[in-house]
């Protein structure tokens, strides 16, 4: 299994490696221009600034005026960076041109790192607000919906951790399984809470809530990332669930989530039956290994109950 600080830093360092590059491309040019000639990678700064501050329009214009001011103080005084340079025979000119265009890329492309993100952050937002109107909907619709999501979403994520999983992953798992049932919205209330055996056309109903829901979430652009899960939630891991697809085909967050879904299913109560309790419920889960779950969720969700990491206290729901 990769390593989780091994996955976390070429995430995290990806823009900076970049952003260092470019100042190592900097130096090198200065450096080769002429020593005395150092003080031209000063106006990188400016640039720098405008662009993780007012975005990519701003630094490039900073980066233009930067060149167009050493122009013409070289133009005004013809001593400045008059050394000879060794590099293909070129003289000051070359050098502040390349200077110049460097500058201009570096301008560019911090910009263009800071536009992205603030759409990112935008979308974050947006997301954010989206996922609050959601979930008033689960509170004011459906009170056992709402429950039985977050609980699920905290065992999810114990679980996920328990796995390894990198704290995005684990963040998108509980994502997932708060909005998993969404698509109950959508599907009748009086078979949600039918006491007695569903019919093959009111079990076909409550199937469709999967498709629904990832209705409910498609025009949210952040959470669209999450929809495979959900979509998979309801699939087994023999191939005989929702959807033809079995083992390693089904995403490993959906095998996560299924496990944490049908655990806390089994250990509330429902209309057609009582809550089994914990105890009962794991044997449940360890004896589908294999079959209806992942044998390594399950090893995990095992780890996990004996370590009481899923109880979840009554003052949280």
């Amino acid at each position: 299994m990769e390593s989780k600080f091994m996955r976390q830093c070429a995430k995290v360092n990806q823009e900076l490696w970049l952003l260092l590059s470019m100042f190592a491309v900097l130096a090198l040019i200065n450096f080769l221009t002429a020593s005395d000639r150092m003080l031209l990678g000063l106006y990188s700064l400016p640039v720098v600034f405008s662009a993780y501050v007012y975005g990519r329009r701003h630094a490039t214009l900073t980066a233009l005026a930067s060149a167009a001011l050493v122009v013409l103080l070289t133009h005004r005084n013809p001593r400045l960076f008059a050394g000879q340079n060794p590099i293909f025979g070129a003289e000051k000119w070359f050098d502040l041109a390349v200077w110049a265009g460097t500058l201009m890329v570096t301008a560019y492309a911090m910009g263009t790192l800071y536009e992205r993100m603030t759409a990112r952050v935008k979308e974050l937002r947006e997301t954010y607000f989206g996922v609050l109107m959601i979930l008033r909907q689960f509170i004011s619709n459906d009170k056992y919906t709402e429950n039985h999501s977050y609980r699920v979403s905290v065992h999810a994520a114990r679980i996920a951790s328990y796995m390894g999983l990198s704290a995005e992953r684990v963040e998108d798992i509980r994502a997932a399984a708060l909005l998993h049932d969404i698509g109950k919205l959508e599907v009748s209330r009086d078979i949600l809470h039918k006491a007695t055996r569903l019919t093959h056309d009111e079990f076909e109903h409550v199937k469709s809530h999967v498709a629904k829901g990832v209705e409910i979430l498609e025009p949210v652009g952040a959470l669209r990332r999450i929809i495979p899960i959900i979509l998979a939630h309801h699939d087994k891991f023999d191939g005989s669930g929702y959807h033809p697809i079995a083992g390693q085909q089904i995403p490993l967050e959906a095998r996560i989530l299924a496990v944490a879904d049908v655990y806390d299913s089994l250990t509330s109560d429902r209309p057609y039956r009582k809550a089994m309790s914990p105890f009962e419920a794991k044997e449940i889960i360890a004896h589908g290994s294999g079959r209806d779950f992942d044998p390594a969720v399950v090893h995990a969700f095992l780890v996990a109950f004996s370590a009481m990491e899923l109880e979840v206290p009554e003052v949280l729901v």
